[in-house]
């Protein structure tokens, strides 16, 4: 019994020593460096500065990378995240006479829609005409005319820069008011607010213009929207069509959450009442946003590669670096190897000095890297967004190129013969 209880006191004190050893190792190894750096500070300084280019560009690529995608997300959520467009495709009715008619919807399509599918809060048909305005009986231009309901402003999310928009009471007292699209305006009376209370002629029949809008970002064309539209209450546009039937109908869901499955709903309804070969389909912002944001993380991850060849550069000039210190510091290697000094210690000591010399880089290229967004956060009104993970990216990579570019130096200095190194002068 008191043999095993010895055997074990002697296992702990050689473990404890052992430690103890490795400690004041590594302890050794550490100030070593430290004292090499003071000893070269220029070179050593400038060894670390394309190391500190490289981790303050992962960090701004990437800062970069996230600004851009959420400018694009917002761009693209400002139209409507919850919006909900569904549009005829093809497909007719056939008439007694065998005579062939598109199968759009119609209004009571939406109706139905509108009693069977529940968390829509806002939803419009859009009546699509093209007719030439007069204005002053003299100025004629070509124009865009879309009859919507007064929910079209929520829905397609729109700007009203002079005046109002027509509501619910103009809608049902069918009365004959638009509210143009702000380059119209500008076209025809100079201003938005000159546009305001003028008077125009679509067939003959006047109609007061009671607002200027735009849409909400800039959609170059994309949209139904264009440079030349006129927008006036639904029933006042069948007085141009004669007819009651729709190109598109747009909703608008409670919350993005419901867009996906509302849209399957609203298929299946109007579907079930038309004719089974007509196409409908439904558009919504989902899936587009959900592409905009891997293609803007993709272009992220190029750039940031393509960042991180600075750091490869840099740390080629970490080995050429170490390869001179080596070659400095001959005599010392020599005299602590001919002290008891082992190979592993010696690759130790100049591989950490490679690893510090390249974290210290890293380390400030990457509060560089933050403080430039965090500054512009603090001194402008603008948010920029910072991953933070690309600040544990630029310190990784700063770490793993310090230990790869640092081996071939810590090698060659491990595998030196102590008498020729004593030997130089």
């Amino acid at each position: 019994m008191k043999m095993a209880t010895a055997g074990t006191t002697k296992s702990t004190f050689d473990s404890t020593l052992a430690s103890a050893r490795s400690t004041m190792l590594f302890s050794d190894i550490f100030h070593l460096a430290i004292d090499s750096f003071r000893a070269s500070k220029v070179r050593f300084l400038l060894t670390m500065l394309g190391m500190i280019i490289g981790s303050a560009s992962i960090i701004l690529v990437a800062t970069l990378g996230l600004t851009g995608k959420q400018y694009a997300l917002d761009q693209l959520t400002s139209m409507g995240p919850n919006k909900i467009e569904v549009q005829f495709a093809g497909g007719s009715t056939v008439g007694p006479d065998n005579s062939a008619t598109p199968d759009f919807m119609t209004r009571e399509d939406m109706t139905a829609v509108l009693d069977e599918v529940p968390g829509i809060v806002a939803s419009s048909p859009m009546l699509e005409t093209h007719h030439p305005i007069s204005v002053g009986g003299g100025v004629t231009k070509d124009t865009m005319i879309l009859g919507v309901s007064p929910e079209y402003k929520t829905v397609r999310n729109l700007q009203v820069l002079a005046g109002r928009f027509f509501d619910e009471e103009d809608s049902l007292g069918h009365q004959k008011v638009a509210v143009m699209v702000e380059p119209l305006a500008k076209t025809l009376f100079g201003t938005s607010n000159a546009a305001v209370g003028q008077t125009i002629s679509v067939l003959g029949i006047p109609i007061t213009i009671i607002g200027v809008f735009k849409e909400s970002f800039d959609t170059y064309g994309m949209s139904e929207i264009s440079e030349q539209t006129l927008l006036i209450p639904y029933p006042v546009a069948r007085y141009f069509t004669g007819t009651d039937t729709v190109k598109e109908i747009f909703f608008t869901t409670k919350d993005a959450a419901m867009v996906e499955p509302a849209s399957k709903r609203i298929l299946e309804i109007i579907r079930s009442r038309h004719r089974p070969t007509s196409v409908y389909n439904a558009v919504t912002l989902t899936e587009l946003l959900v592409k905009m944001a891997k293609i803007a993380d993709m272009l992220t991850i190029v750039l940031s590669l393509a960042a991180m060849v600075t750091l490869i550069v840099s740390g080629v000039g970490i080995m050429n670096s170490m390869l001179a210190n080596v070659q400095s510091r001959l005599r010392e290697i020599g005299i602590r190897k001919a002290l008891g000094a082992t190979r592993l210690e010696i690759r130790l000591q100049f591989l950490t000095e490679s690893v510090l010399l390249s974290l210290c880089g890293g380390i400030i290229g990457t509060a560089i890297g933050l403080a430039i967004p965090l500054s512009v956060r603090f001194l402008t009104p603008y948010t920029i967004p910072v991953d933070p993970l690309s600040a544990v990216i630029a310190l990784s990579t700063s770490v793993i190129v310090g230990i790869i570019f640092g081996t071939l130096p810590a090698n060659r200095a491990a595998r030196l013969d102590p008498v020729e190194t004593l030997k130089y002068e």
